[in-house]
């Protein structure tokens, strides 16, 4: 199929391939480097994997010869998927039964930070089939209207600021999430621009020691947008070990640029 859409395109668009999430391994491993012309996948998986999904495909791609463009483009669990606002229409986070349920602030966090701090492409999002607003029944787009919100921030921040996001690759093991985990991610272009996400505000060390010079420190907030800021140290030394302290305990991204 792929070869055939690749015949009869004159412009050679973009191509990926999506897949249920048991079956990523199965589907995706034979089509690697030059064994397809595919040029991307479409990530399904639960929203808390995001980061590890889409860093191991990126990861596996460029391994093979071949990077591919990973996006995010649907969301579980199957039943909740990307929920409503917190307070729409009195909506409480919690599901028939009670169960607690992920929130915008999870989706902020794990699964649009997430994807673009693995290097990806970016997210869209499916609404799940029991929610209020669902993927089924859907008449009001402004139920996600925060998430859309923090979608925007997330953009205008590279846009603006003119992140060269194409040129950066993770780098978690300078900031010591060897896991990979939810906890904090780091892209980079080394030795020039370092991104560092912490999830939950906090502390982290950066390993500097392979950079040289001065990098200035700025602080972006992913919930309300703004113009980064200076708040606490103004400028890192390269060569060493750095500490990064967010100004909260929310979430919040350290920008690091070379002087």
């Amino acid at each position: 199929m792929i070869d055939y859409m690749r015949s009869i395109d004159p412009y050679q668009h973009h191509v990926v391939i999506h897949t249920f999430p048991p079956q990523q391994d199965k589907v995706y491993q034979p089509l690697l480097g030059q064994k397809s012309k595919l040029s991307g996948v479409s990530l399904q998986n639960n929203w808390n994997v995001v980061h590890q999904r889409t860093l191991h495909w990126l990861e596996a791609s460029a391994t093979a010869g071949k990077p591919w463009v990973v996006a995010n483009d649907e969301q579980g669990g199957a039943d909740t998927g990307i929920p409503a606002d917190t307070g729409y229409h009195g909506y409480n986070d919690t599901k028939n039964g009670g169960q607690r349920v992920q929130t915008m602030h999870d989706t902020r966090k794990a699964t649009l930070w997430g994807n673009l701090m693995a290097g990806g492409a970016g997210v869209e999002y499916y609404f799940g089939y029991q929610l209020p607003e669902n993927d089924l029944k859907c008449e009001d787009w402004r139920s996600r209207d925060t998430s859309w919100d923090y979608g925007r921030i997330a953009i205008e921040f590279l846009a603006e600021h003119k992140i060269p996001i194409s040129e950066m690759k993770n780098a978690n093991d300078l900031i010591g999430n060897k896991k990979n985990d939810n906890s904090k991610y780091c892209l980079a272009k080394a030795g020039e621009i370092y991104l560092v996400y912490l999830a939950e505000g906090g502390a982290t060390e950066i390993d500097l020691t392979a950079a040289t010079g001065s990098f200035r420190l700025e602080w972006f907030n992913p919930r309300e947008g703004g113009k980064p800021t200076v708040q606490g140290p103004a400028l890192l030394t390269g060569g060493s070990m750095s500490k990064l302290t967010a100004p909260t305990q929310d979430d919040w991204l350290a920008i690091l640029t070379k002087k």
